[in-house]
């Protein structure tokens, strides 16, 4: 069984200002990038492939040099036994569909060179992007079956199938079981849980996991990097140049309000300080009782409201997409 997970690095906006050039496309190289996190739970489906069906997980991603870091963190995630970076100028400021392009063809050279991939994973959507078109369009330029929002999966080897089961989103919320041939793409809904229940396979994952701490410390010696002259590709049909998609302008992110007031007090501030003191004590007292929201009767705010037929409130189910 060999696996593709697709993965990008997205901005870290919690890290300041994302820096965009004079017609906004986005700077990678002055902006911070993180891990997209939607791709969490596609890495979390080709972890539970491989410790069922074991073979060979490798990532793939399409950016700068600097991804490396990126794919370190997704080795680490799934245990990934190899990397892949598609990475050069004729690729940069590409949209959705010329990214496609780009991934598909590094799918089919991992086919030409290493083995004919069996299942290729995609996240939901990208941070940055959000359209959710990159998994879905790849699948297009490879002619395979596509299973989207999968939810939970498994495979039949010996059919040459995977099964899955899907969120279906509309006026109600229903969940469908699909079955598809292999090679195909599934493209995992936020949803996604693994699911461990044999002992055998929590044995193997923490075998796994071992394993790739060691091989995660050099990464290098697992990444293969290809431009796109590896890949064939006409610089015509990638990055800016293959991009139909046309950027009329970019918001920036506006600074949310801040929902505290704020004193200021400086260090030397001996007056201030004491402020401070006189603050925190209450929380400091009888063990942190007080901070923990502990009655007299040592009763939480949790225990009272079940005494009383009620519950704390939770967070509801994520929005419409």
């Amino acid at each position: 069984m060999y696996t593709v997970t697709l993965t990008k690095g997205v901005p870290d906006f919690s890290e300041g200002a994302v820096s965009f050039d004079e017609d906004g496309h986005l700077e990678r190289g002055k902006t911070p990038t993180v891990m997209n996190p939607n791709d969490e739970f596609a890495l979390r489906a080709a972890l539970q492939t491989k410790v069922r069906r074991g073979g060979t997980a490798a990532v793939m991603s399409m950016g700068p040099p600097g991804y490396g870091e990126v794919l370190q963190e997704a080795m680490e995630t799934v245990y990934a036994d190899e990397l892949f970076l598609l990475s050069d100028r004729e690729m940069a400021a590409a949209d959705t569909w010329a990214t496609a392009i780009t991934l598909a063809t590094g799918i089919e050279k991992i086919a030409e060179t290493r083995e004919q991939p069996d299942l290729v994973f995609a996240g939901f959507k990208t941070a940055d992007g959000e359209t959710g078109h990159t998994g879905p369009q790849a699948c297009w330029c490879l002619d395979w079956p596509i299973i989207t929002h999968a939810i939970a999966l498994d495979v039949d080897e010996e059919e040459r199938t995977v099964r899955a089961k899907r969120l279906v989103e509309g006026d109600i919320e229903e969940i469908e079981t699909v079955e598809a041939s292999l090679p195909a793409v599934i493209v995992t809904d936020p949803e996604f849980e693994p699911v461990y229940r044999r002992a055998e396979h929590r044995l193997t994952r923490k075998d796994l996991r071992e394993q790739t701490t060691e091989r995660a410390e050099s990464y290098e010696d697992h990444l293969t990097t290809w431009d796109h002259q590896d890949l064939n590709l006409d610089p015509d049909y990638i990055g800016l140049d293959g991009s139909p998609t046309i950027v009329s302008g970019v918001d920036p992110i506006p600074k949310p309000p801040s929902e505290r007031e704020a004193t200021m007090i400086e260090p030397g501030d001996a007056e201030g300080m004491e402020e401070v003191l006189d603050e925190l004590l209450p929380y400091a007292e009888d063990g942190g009782r007080a901070a923990a929201g502990v009655t007299e009767r040592g009763q939480t705010r949790s225990a009272r409201l079940r005494d009383r037929g009620a519950r704390p409130q939770s967070a509801g189910r994520r929005g419409s997409r």
